[in-house]
């Protein structure tokens, strides 16, 4: 049965602009769910450079990725948004109303009066690792994502990887796992330095494995590994036992089903207007890097000042019979009381 859930605004994307639109958005009483197919919000910030720093946010003369998204998220909490992660919108319909159903491949089903495009340069999609036939397995015993860490639960677990996504699921499924494996090239992680201590704990205490080497083969059945084959750094050929693969190789970014949801497109990317950033479909904005129009700079700066007109329409539909008042925060003691400061 899917789930069906009715929202005000449905934001595609929780990185720093998808983030930012909801703090403009609280502001207007209009409250948001955000769906995003990365397992934590911050989108490319978070997951592709989140130690790197930033020097053009205002007001900030550096910042790193991760100290972005955790200044946004402090600043929403007051209007308490809704995360729907590691999830990807399959489709965008119209209803006869006005209002749209989006559907996610989580089996979930949105209703809702606004659709705020907020995602980058397009979804991230996983690498898939050099591995023959590893796609006969992926869906069924090969993951590039972990939605729900009960499925997981006493298999043999060979994770890939030495960035944080691989070292995070290797400490979060040990636990719950039969065993887990963890293999990386050569004896240096990417991943932070206290997740990595944690690690080589468990693996002296005999909790858990470390090998160097690559996965050259998988062997089992309908979709269902039963022993991976590992060729380690001396070309030494092994069969590890194992019944769930994650390879964590990175992301990259493609349009992905946004593509078919039937918006006009300029070089694969959304065509707005700069009054309100809205598509070529009523109802459907789309703000940051994922948009295009004359003069278009990729900047997050950029974003913000998109969600905030973005914000001031998309209040019209879902109150149109409200009349909005423009007022600063500086000086309004309504919207101070919203963000808890009076």
């Amino acid at each position: 049965m899917s789930e069906t859930i009715e929202a005000d605004v449905v934001i595609v994307g929780a990185g720093p602009v998808g983030l930012f639109a909801v703090f403009e958005l609280g502001l207007l009483d209009v409250r948001c769910h955000l769906i995003d197919i990365l397992d934590k919000p911050g989108g490319q910030c978070a997951e592709l450079y989140p130690e790197k720093p930033i020097y053009d946010i205002p007001a900030f003369p550096i910042i790193t990725g991760d100290g972005l998204t955790e200044n946004l998220m402090a600043q929403i909490k007051p209007f308490d948004p809704t995360f729907h992660l590691g999830e990807q919108v399959n489709s965008i319909e119209r209803l006869e109303d006005g209002s749209f159903r989006v559907t996610t491949d989580a089996d979930k089903v949105f209703l809702t009066k606004v659709v705020v495009i907020a995602a980058g340069g397009g979804s991230f999609q996983p690498k898939r690792p050099p591995v023959p036939a590893i796609e006969n397995f992926e869906g069924k015993s090969v993951f590039y994502s972990v939605r729900k860490m009960e499925s997981f639960r006493d298999h043999d677990i060979l994770i890939v990887g030495g960035g944080d996504s691989a070292l995070d699921w290797t400490l979060n499924l040990q636990p719950i796992a039969r065993s887990v494996t963890l293999m990386h090239r050569r004896d240096a992680f990417r991943a932070a330095p206290d997740s990595v201590n944690k690690m080589r704990a468990l693996v002296d205490a005999g909790e858990m494995k470390l090998i160097f080497g690559q996965v050259t083969g998988l062997e089992g059945e309908d979709g269902q590994i039963s022993h991976a084959v590992i060729t380690d750094n001396d070309d030494q050929e092994h069969k590890l036992p194992t019944t769930r693969l994650l390879p964590f190789f990175g992301l990259t970014m493609k349009l992905g089903p946004i593509a078919n949801w039937g918006l006009n497109l300029h070089e694969n990317l959304i065509k707005v207007d700069t009054e309100k950033f809205q598509t070529s479909e009523p109802g459907i904005f789309s703000i940051g890097d994922i948009n295009w129009y004359p003069g278009k700079l990729k900047l997050i700066l950029s974003g913000f000042h998109e969600a905030a007109l973005m914000a001031q329409a998309a209040s019209r539909i879902v109150f149109p019979e409200k009349k909005i008042l423009f007022q600063y925060t500086t000086s309004s003691t309504s919207l101070q009381k919203k963000l808890g400061v009076a």
